[in-house]
């Protein structure tokens, strides 16, 4: 029992943290201790990142087999961990000038973190449940935080319902892999389904990858994204751009290699139809968008269908891949939405594009790091955009899926439309009011760093690419 605790201590501290978190702020004053609880949430965060980095080595199960902790799943915990407490930070100010900074933002998030910990180390159907609800249920609730706003209680029920469709898909292709294989643990679904799987399983199996689609958007299970991302506060829709996303793609390969991978063959074909929906359906919808910030929804869909190309592979090189883009998406996305976040006219808040109309000429070094990020978002060369879709597409024709990396290829060209546009708006387009610079000097910091990682990582990733090897040998072999 000791041992099971050991590897999973650091779910425990931050869940400890939250739970006297919120003790302590019953017997205090609520609001006025949000922002500290955002510092301390996001400091503990890192540290935890840094403790699984540094100490994890190996692989270990905990609870006869429940819970992994290899070099796959710290690999996404850290991924998570840092990009949690990045938005946490990023957004905290924005929040707080427009009182909608409750304590329980930042509590909730650290309770959706867990989950999602759990979710990218579950051996088990159970195991993985729980970490899905546990992350799903908070992020139901943050989605809805600004109870004023008609459209964030809306893309908090809507999130919710569907949601609850997804888990309800989940769970039914549970119950059928359970009965077909005797067992819900990872290591004996893989026992059953070696060679010649029992039709019942590869149904159950089919439902488990659709209730899982839902969580990365994957299309045509992506319906809540638009309206949630648009409807939710900003530093909300930041997160839910970049922590979940990494935590639903980790289960992904989770469940598909370590349950599934001697079925390689018939989930392989499903995910690459996922995938080559997702990329043309997220370029081809985005080009009419004139909200940035559904913009970012249908970006955000689109780039899940090339993480998708690389686990579609099959191959330790496509969950390598995966990881990579990942990794340069997350990054990417903290950047934009730092820059998005800044973006307001007399105090409130603007997403409307045609608003950056000339935006260079008032803020020439804002806009030149907003180009970087958007050239990188499309794939432009030699950006670190550009390196993480050559990976997921070397991976995808070394796969035996050559027709998928030719559609990939298609699929980003089209989508290079709607991120070059906004910078034609930046630097060409007609002169109008000028949006105010935001005041926040953590929203410039995280924008330019952003930025500069997409341009100094070109020489070695910063050896992110060799730890993702490490880390997707742990989980195929």
């Amino acid at each position: 029992m000791q041992a099971d605790l050991n590897v999973i201590l650091p779910e425990i501290v931050i869940s400890v943290y939250a739970l006297a978190a919120l003790l302590l702020v019953a017997y205090t004053g609520k609001d006025r201790m949000a922002g500290l609880l955002v510092w301390l949430t996001a400091a503990l965060m890192t540290v935890m990142a840094l403790w699984i980095g540094a100490t994890g080595e190996g692989t270990q199960t905990a609870f006869g087999g429940m819970f992994n902790d290899d070099g796959f799943a710290r690999f996404a915990k850290v991924t998570i961990l840092l990009s949690a407490a990045a938005v946490l930070v990023l957004g905290q100010e924005y929040m707080a000038r427009r009182k909608i900074l409750r304590f329980e933002y930042p509590l909730l998030i650290a309770l959706s973190a867990v989950g999602m910990m759990v979710m990218v180390s579950a051996g088990d159907l159970m195991a993985l449940y729980m970490g899905l609800e546990l992350q799903s249920l908070a992020l139901y609730v943050v989605a809805s935080l600004r109870r004023d706003s008609a459209k964030s209680t809306e893309a908090g029920l809507k999130y919710f319902v569907l949601g609850a469709l997804s888990s309800g898909l989940l769970l039914y292709g549970a119950s059928l892999t359970y009965g077909y294989a005797g067992t819900t643990l990872f290591s004996g679904i893989i026992e059953a389904a070696e060679g010649q799987a029992p039709i019942g399983l590869l149904l159950g199996l089919v439902f488990v990858i659709s209730g899982l689609a839902f969580k990365v958007s994957a299309v045509p299970f992506h319906m809540w994204t638009p309206d949630v991302y648009e409807g939710a506060p900003t530093p909300i829709t930041a997160f839910f751009a970049t922590a979940p996303k990494v935590a639903a793609m980790g289960l992904f390969a989770r469940v598909v290699h370590d349950a599934f991978g001697g079925v390689v063959g018939d989930w392989q074909q499903v995910l690459a139809v996922l995938s080559l929906l997702s990329m043309f359906l997220g370029a081809v919808a985005a080009i009419g968008q004139t909200d940035i910030k559904r913009l970012m929804a249908y970006s955000s869909i689109a780039h899940m269908g090339y993480a998708l190309m690389g686990l579609a592979a099959g191959t330790a090189l496509g969950v390598e891949s995966m990881l990579v883009y990942m990794a340069i998406y997350v990054t990417m996305n903290i950047g934009t939405f730092a820059f998005i976040l800044s973006m307001e006219r007399d105090g409130k808040p603007v997403t409307d594009i045609a608003s950056l109309n000339m935006y260079s000429r008032a803020h020439p070094g804002r806009a030149l790091a907003m180009l970087l990020l958007l050239f990188s978002l499309a794939g432009v060369p030699p950006l670190l955009g550009f390196f993480g879709k050559l990976y997921v597409l070397r991976a995808a024709y070394e796969g035996g899926l050559a027709w998928l990396a030719v559609a990939g290829v298609v699929a980003s060209v089209i989508g290079a439309f709607y991120y070059l546009r906004i910078v034609y708006y930046m630097y060409f387009g007609e002169e109008r009011e000028p949006l105010e610079t935001g005041r926040s000097p953590m929203q410039w910091g995280f924008l330019m760093a952003s930025a500069a990682l997409m341009l100094l990582g070109i020489i070695n990733m910063f050896g992110v690419d060799s730890v993702a090897q490490a880390a997707a040998v742990t989980l195929v072999n």
